[in-house]
């Protein structure tokens, strides 16, 4: 069941909790901020161990989604509610009049059996949202999302004499599944609570150094659809395939056709990505069946490319079956799953305010402009491309150490990638570097209190 904490009830407890951690002065310097981000690491790093080592599946985040939201409550943040979106968690930091800001951490791990050798490593196991038991694992680094969430929560109440404004912190369910974002807003996530002016979001990434802050203006990631093709068959014994309409050779047919999409209805200055990831038909070798099922991803980079693909794979299975002679109810069917976001990109103007100011803060040694390397989908997009758009800044933070790298990059051991069983990161370097550049991004959008003058400067 969801709960809520109303900000009074909790308002001294909030208050007193807020001073176990450290805290700094106001006009906090980066340095000082960057030191108290050390000293409460320890903290951090505990949780992150504690959020590896209980992974839990897209949807069924409860014992992550109940231990977040105690750890905002215990930061000082007053607002908790559970249960938005299903299992997603928001909570609200009031600090006088200013812009709302939305930070976002995800939650949910991956059905992968972990292999890392950590001594920390999931042995965690799930039955998933249809029912399957499967291994879970935090092999795409929500785990230090979180811990960075929390972390960044922190600071922004030890700092509150620094800003002013709204901040609401989300702990979003099922991004693994491109699907709990769209989830919490169909729940009512800007009717029921304020509606941000300006959205944040972090992600580690495995392939680049530890504590770097990788960074981009415009696009950030590509767009991605989930597509069942059914293609259906008339069954017939295999030694007479005349007298039946083959569902395999149909979706051979399909498949390779569909390699045309890209290739000559795609600008060629356009990347699109059109992958069957998986076949299943027939049951034995000398049977005609009756069903192949095909499982597609789609990739592109702009709403155009997006919507030819979509309608080319439908025109192209369904003709294909048209043209191999297959009565109109036996054609093949197309579903679009919900498993889809847009692409997701950076507010130039958000960026232009951002980007300078991490660079000033963390040092321009410590910031990059990153540089799309594959075609990963994130479904942030919906928090940003709503009715009433919201800005938008999601930046990376390394995670692999560079010695690391330099091995891969001479050839020996390769870095493991996300989604394998073999996935690690570094924690500190990758923690601290997340909570100083996302507690400087907030500050940097929320409003500068005013001095006092006059009679209140006298007091």
């Amino acid at each position: 069941m969801p709960w809520t904490v109303a900000p009074l009830a909790f308002s001294l407890f909030a208050a007193g909790v807020a001073c176990l951690a450290p805290t700094v002065s106001a006009a906090v310097t980066p340095e000082q901020l960057e030191r108290a981000i050390d000293a409460d690491y320890p903290y951090l790093g505990r949780l992150f161990v504690h959020f590896h080592r209980n992974p839990e599946l897209s949807f069924r985040e409860e014992h992550t989604a109940k231990r977040l939201a105690q750890e905002l409550l215990d930061a000082g943040v007053p607002e908790v509610t559970t249960g938005v979106g299903r299992t997603g968690v928001v909570a609200i930091l009031r600090n006088g009049p200013g812009p709302v800001v939305m930070i976002r951490a995800d939650m949910d791990g991956l059905p992968v059996r972990e292999m890392s050798g950590l001594e920390y490593a999931s042995e965690a196991k799930q039955t998933n949202i249809f029912g399957d038991e499967k291994p879970v694992m935090h092999a795409c680094g929500h785990d230090m999302h979180m811990a960075s969430l929390v972390g960044t929560a922190r600071r922004l109440v030890a700092m509150r004499e620094d800003w002013s404004g709204t901040v609401v912190f989300i702990g979003q369910p099922a991004e693994e599944r491109i699907t709990g974002a769209k989830a919490m807003l169909d729940d009512g996530l800007y009717e029921r609570f304020p509606r941000p002016d300006y959205a944040l979001a972090l992600h580690v990434a495995a392939g680049e150094p530890a504590g770097k802050i990788g960074v981009s203006s415009g696009l950030t990631y590509s767009s991605s659809d989930s597509v069942d093709i059914t293609v259906h068959g008339v069954g017939a014994h295999g030694a007479s395939p005349h007298r039946g309409k083959d569902p395999v050779v149909l979706a051979a047919q399909i498949i390779l056709a569909l390699q045309t999409l890209v290739s000559r209805e795609v600008s060629p200055l356009k990347p699109g990505v059109v992958t069957v990831g998986s076949i299943h038909g027939g049951q034995k070798h000398n049977i005609i069946g009756e069903r192949v099922d095909l499982q597609l991803t789609v990739r592109s980079n702009d709403e155009d490319t997006r919507r030819r693909l979509l309608t080319g794979i439908e025109r192209i299975a369904i003709n294909a079956g048209r043209m191999a002679g297959f009565p109109e109810d036996k054609l093949p069917t197309v579903t679009f799953l919900e498993e889809s976001t847009p692409v997701t990109e950076n507010d130039p103007a958000l960026a232009s305010r951002i980007i300078p100011r991490l660079q000033r803060d963390m040092g321009e040694d410590q910031v990059y402009f990153a540089e799309q390397k594959g075609m990963g989908a994130e479904d942030f997009a919906y928090f940003t491309k709503t009715t009433h758009a919201v800005p938008g800044f999601y930046f990376r933070v390394g995670g692999t150490l560079e010695a690391d790298l330099i091995r891969e990059r001479d050839g020996g051991a390769q870095v493991p990638s996300h989604h394998s069983p073999f996935f690690k990161i570094a924690p500190e370097p990758s923690i601290r570097a997340g909570v100083k550049a996302m507690t400087l991004a907030a500050i940097e959008l929320l409003d500068t209190p005013a001095e006092p003058t006059g009679a209140d400067a006298s007091r």
